[in-house]
């Protein structure tokens, strides 16, 4: 098995890990989030509907402007205010984080602060 194979295998089973005990409701959606090495996205997921509440990500036209580059820290709690109050919007105040395979550090838990600090309860 050749190295990346083995790297790709290792992320897959940490994100079933941490997903296994995660469902999002209609109450309590999924904050799920998804990091490439340019780009940091975040939604809230109705795990039972299967239905998106609300997203951002440092693709939107809206952001884009604010951000300039975005796969720092500085993008990452632009996001996750934009989140948080798109999600207030939708009527959502509690959420349960799925970090997926990506350890709590860095640029996650930099939206995840600033999810927090806009009014979201994990």
């Amino acid at each position: 098995m050749s190295h990346e194979r083995a790297l790709l295998r290792q992320r897959q089973r940490r994100r079933f890990r941490v997903r296994k005990d995660i469902r999002g409701t209609s109450e309590r959606p999924r904050l799920s989030v998804f990091r490439t090495h340019k780009h940091i996205y975040a939604q809230l997921i109705d795990d039972t509907t299967g239905r998106t509440l609300a997203s951002a990500s440092s693709l939107d036209k809206q952001l884009r402007d604010d951000l300039g580059f975005g796969g720092n820290r500085q993008a990452a709690e632009v996001i996750g205010r934009a989140v948080a109050e798109r999600a207030q919007a939708a009527g959502v105040k509690k959420v349960c984080f799925d970090r997926g395979a990506f350890r709590y550090h860095g640029r996650v838990a930099a939206l995840a602060d600033a999810a927090r600090a806009a009014g979201l309860e994990f």
